[in-house]
C-alpha cells in the first residue's frame, strides 16, 4: 500500500510524523485512552505492522477508525538498486506530490548504516556534488524522513540489533532543522525504534546558526562538518556557503558543539586531485583537527557526470594520509560503497545506471 500521489498533503497526518504524545492527543479526541498510542507505536515500530490487521490488543472500534486518525502506509518505493556484492542499496521513494527522494543502506562487517535525506535537492551548490546540481525542490517533512528509515529497515528484515543513521543524503539537514529534529525524536522514542542519539550523525556544509541550534537540542548527536578545504579562498569555490560563514566561524562553532555534547566532531574532507590534496593542505587540516575535539574522514572523490573533478591516485591519497597521521588525532579513509549505482557520497540525485 502506498500514499496516493497528490499536489496537496494527505487529509490525515502520516503516522510517521506523529510523536506518541501527539498521537495520544488525536486518540483522546475520539475517546480512546492515551496508552493506546503506546500500543500502536509498538505494533508499527517494534512488531513491524503496516496495517491495523492483526493488532490484537487494540479494540475493533479503534482499528476500524485508524484510517481516519493517521495514515500507516509508507511512500511508494519506486526502485531499489543494489550493488553486485549486495552490500549497498539505493532506494528511490516517491512522495505524495510525486517528488522523489533517494536514501542508501550500506552494510559492512560491523553494522548497517542508513544514509538519510533531509531535502529534495539542495540549495547550497557545492561544486562537486550531484545533489547541488538539482537545486532545492523542497524540505522533507518529519514523516518523509522517518519513512526512509522504516523502508530501509523493512527491506533488510530488521535483522540488525544495532544500526546507524547518517544525515548525509540529499539536502542540507541544518537548513531543515525543525523537521530533522522532529524526525530524530520520533526515531529516538523508547517505545518506537529506540534509536540512541549516539548512533545518529547530522552532517552540515557549514550553517553556523544551525550548529548552535543543534547543540541546544540537548541530544548527544554526532556532528559531521563538510570541510573539503583548508583556506577560505578554496572553500568559497567548493562550498559557497563559506562566503557567509567562513572557516574561522565554522570551526569555532564546531568546537563549541564538541565541548557541549562531549562528542568528537567529524571533519569530512572530499579529496579532489590537484585541488586540495597537497601536503600543505594536509598540514593545515591536521592543525584544524588538533584545535578542536575531532576526527578526520577523508573521502576520495566520487565521479559525477558533468563535473570535471577527478579522484586522486591511491598513491596520492596514501601520501596525504601519511602526512596527517603524525599530526592529527584520528584519521580514516572512507571506503567507497555504492559508486556503481550512483549511491556514493556526493552522487545522490544524479544519473542512475538505468538512465
Amino acid at each position: 500500500m502506498s500514499l496516493a500521489l497528490s499536489s496537496t498533503p494527505p487529509r490525515v497526518p502520516s503516522f510517521y510524523a506523529l510523536t506518541r504524545q501527539s498521537l495520544a492527543e488525536r486518540f483522546a479526541e475520539r475517546g480512546f485512552p492515551a496508552y493506546r498510542a503506546d500500543q500502536l507505536f509498538s505494533w508499527v515500530y517494534r512488531k513491524r505492522h503496516r496495517t491495523p490487521d492483526g493488532m490484537s490488543n487494540l479494540p475493533a472500534s479503534l482499528r476500524a477508525s485508524l484510517t481516519e486518525l493517521c495514515e500507516l502506509a509508507l511512500p511508494r518505493t519506486a526502485s531499489v538498486l543494489g550493488t553486485v556484492d549486495g552490500h549497498t542499496q539505493k532506494f528511490v521513494l516517491e512522495l505524495y506530490d510525486g517528488a522523489r527522494v533517494e536514501c542508501v543502506a550500506m552494510r559492512t562487517e560491523r553494522r548497517l548504516t542508513m544514509c538519510v535525506s533531509s531535502q529534495v535537492g539542495c540549495a547550497l551548490k557545492c561544486s562537486f556534488c550531484a545533489t547541488g546540481l538539482m537545486g532545492l525542490k523542497r524540505n522533507l517533512q518529519p514523516d518523509e524522513i522517518v519513512s526512509q528509515v522504516v523502508a530501509m529497515g523493512d527491506f533488510h528484515g530488521w535483522r540488525d540489533d544495532t544500526f546507524n543513521i547518517v544525515f548525509m543524503g540529499m539536502g542540507e539537514p541544518l537548513a531543515n532543522l525543525p523537521n530533522v529534529l522532529a524526525a530524530i525524536r520520533i526515531l529516538h522514542d523508547e517505545r518506537g525504534l529506540n534509536l540512541g542519539a549516539r548512533r545518529i550523525t547530522v552532517s552540515t556544509s557549514g550553517l553556523v546558526p544551525g550548529i548552535e541550534a543543534l547543540a541546544e537540542a540537548e541530544l548527544p548527536l554526532g556532528l559531521a562538518v563538510s570541510l573539503h578545504a583548508t583556506t577560505d579562498a578554496l572553500r568559497d569555490q567548493l562550498v559557497p556557503v563559506n562566503k557567509r560563514w567562513p572557516l574561522r566561524e565554522l570551526l569555532a562553532a564546531a568546537k563549541r558543539y564538541g565541548e557541549r555534547t562531549g562528542r568528537r566532531v567529524t571533519l569530512e574532507y572530499t579529496m579532489l586531485a590537484g585541488v586540495n590534496d597537497r601536503m600543505e593542505d594536509a598540514d593545515r587540516l591536521a592543525k584544524m583537527a588538533r584545535d578542536l575535539p575531532s576526527k578526520i574522514n577523508l573521502i576520495p572523490y566520487n565521479p559525477v557526470p558533468g563535473i570535471e573533478y577527478t579522484r586522486p591516485s591511491p598513491e596520492a591519497i596514501d601520501a596525504f594520509v601519511r602526512r596527517l597521521y603524525p599530526q592529527a588525532p584520528a584519521v580514516t579513509v572512507r571506503n567507497t560503497l555504492g559508486g556503481e549505482i550512483w549511491a556514493a557520497c556526493g552522487q545522490l540525485g544524479g544519473l542512475s545506471p538505468e538512465a
